[in-house]
């Protein structure tokens, strides 16, 4: 899978069943989201170097793994009339990851009327800090029938 597959792999699943979601992700590429709340996302993304069929390597994983726990914590905050939708996503890198499993942690920083930031931290296996990451959904309400 390329870069670009990689990211379109994980477009699409804020909005869906936590558990539908979860499958899908680690059929996939290998993500596992092993807690799904408002206030709190948890998930895991393998890192195995140049071997990873998607492409992904160090930088890569966190910005996907930060991508889809972002999504996943502004679209819980969006409430079930609005849809949390376009992103602005964020990240700095710390630390390179070249294998292991790198874990983030996503939590709600702002949530507004237009917009819902979450603020993504990523760490290693030794629990070293690899990325820390923002994202910025824009809220709409949600067309009738929707």
């Amino acid at each position: 899978m390329t870069e670009r597959a990689a990211d379109t792999a994980v477009e699409g699943y804020a909005g869906m069943d936590p558990a539908a979601a979860d499958q899908q992700l680690n059929d996939k590429i290998g993500m596992k989201l092993t807690e799904v709340g408002p206030k709190r996302v948890v998930g895991t993304i393998p890192v195995a170097g140049n071997l990873q069929p998607y492409g992904l390597l160090h930088g890569g994983a966190n910005a996907v793994l930060a991508e889809a726990l972002g999504s996943t914590v502004a679209a819980l905050n969006a409430g079930p009339d609005r849809a949390a939708m376009g992103l602005e996503l964020s990240c700095t890198h710390h630390r390179a990851v070249r294998s292991g499993i790198v874990t983030g942690v996503a939590t709600p920083l702002h949530v507004g009327r237009g917009t819902i930031t979450a603020e993504i931290v990523i760490t290693d296996d030794q629990g070293r800090r690899t990325c820390t990451a923002r994202l910025t959904c824009v809220v709409r309400d949600r067309p009738p029938g929707a």
